[in-house]
């Protein structure tokens, strides 16, 4: 595997963290501010300085690169597959009628089948509900296969998120990229660090990822008592609060992020499924907790590995970069510090994150977690 990483911001050069050299046929990464990537002269440049056929844009609300995270910059990371290959297929949300789960099953129709080990998504992260794009994406493969990724971000605006294979980034695109190769090894985890305070409650109505009542009394009226002062900062204030999820009949809970509230109907749309009769718990966190959560998730990656990585793709949630504030960097030296500093480290920070639970199969999706994928071939 040979990899190439490289960053720029508006006004400033490509710095390669790498040596620059041409790549053959390369998976190339590139995550960037939503602004930046908006722009038509800094697309041309991308594709001047990265001149492959396999480009896959993203948004994101910081980019991670190396042992740095960035604000308002583009950062490339691409990755020459020597013994492995890859096929990409990209789908749209808008030409589904905003149906999730007919979008995923579209999308893995188009991944062939035949070698498959791993699929790994980027999706729109504003308005994609991931639990049932997830759902979709997993009716087309065994439970052999695992799928990991993460929803685009759009710093803590929450206004849009673009993204795009081979041609310029735009709403409501999502990716999905099949990886084969019989020497290929590709490992995972997701952790988060949160604890949950306050009483449990019982969801007595939403639909899909709106969450309309908890214990029978309007959730947003129940969640604007626990913020106080910060109830007027929704959603933004939420990324301090989610909530933590546990469905019926799940051994393990999710935690949810707020996107959007509608103060109309006292409801909130949250990054993935509110199931009804699930239990419900607030969340906080400190920023010692969330470094030590990213050490866990990378502890848990590595368990098993029969070779070292060559490339972490890390997606992390912008809640935890939000809390850790001026300390953000430390989650990815925790990360660097378990799995070694000959890795290649590349990903951002999004909406919803994707992966399974240790020593399972089945994908959810999180919010408020570090989740790696490690591979090597």
């Amino acid at each position: 595997m040979k990899i190439v990483q490289a960053q720029r911001t508006e006004s400033t050069g490509w710095d390669y963290l790498t040596g620059k050299q041409q790549l053959n046929n390369p998976l190339v990464f590139v995550f960037a501010n939503r602004f930046l990537l908006k722009d038509k002269s800094i697309i041309e440049n991308i594709r001047q300085e990265f001149p492959y056929q396999h480009l896959i844009f993203g948004s994101t609300s910081g980019e991670i690169i190396g042992q740095n995270v960035t604000e308002n910059s583009v950062s490339v990371t691409a990755v020459e597959f020597e013994k492995s290959s890859f096929v990409a297929k990209r789908a749209n949300i808008l030409e589904h009628d905003n149906n999730a789960h007919a979008l995923g099953i579209e999308l893995i129709n188009e991944i062939p089948k035949e070698d498959l080990k791993h699929v790994f998504v980027i999706s729109e992260g504003s308005f994609v509900n991931g639990s049932s794009l997830i759902d979709g994406i997993e009716s087309g493969i065994d439970d052999t296969i695992a799928l990991t990724g993460g929803m685009c971000g759009d710093d803590a605006r929450f206004e849009k998120t673009l993204a795009s294979y081979q041609e310029d980034p735009k709403e409501g695109e999502v990716i999905a990229i099949g990886f084969y190769g019989a020497s290929l090894e590709i490992s995972f985890a997701s952790y988060g660090g949160w604890i949950p305070f306050g009483p449990e409650r019982t969801i007595t109505r939403s639909e899909g990822n709106i969450l309309y009542e908890l214990d029978n009394v309007p959730a947003l009226d129940i969640y604007s008592k626990y913020l106080g002062d910060k109830a007027a900062e929704l959603p933004q204030a939420s990324l301090f609060y989610p909530l933590n999820v546990t469905a019926s009949g799940k051994k393990h809970p999710v935690v949810r992020t707020i996107l959007n509230i509608d103060k109309e109907n006292n409801s909130m749309n949250l990054a993935g499924d509110v199931p009804l009769n699930a239990k419900v718990q607030l969340m906080m966190a400190s920023v010692d907790g969330i470094a030590t959560g990213a050490y866990e998730a990378a502890k848990l990656a590595i368990k098993n590995r029969k070779q070292p990585a060559d490339l972490a793709i890390l997606v992390s949630c912008i809640g935890r970069k939000l809390v850790m504030d001026q300390r953000v960097e430390e989650e990815i030296e925790e990360v660097i510090e378990v799995i070694g500093q000959n890795a290649s480290v590349s990903g951002f920070y999004s909406y919803g994150e994707m992966a399974p639970y240790q020593g399972e199969r089945a994908c959810e999706l999180h919010n408020q977690t570090m989740t790696l994928t490690l591979i090597s071939e």
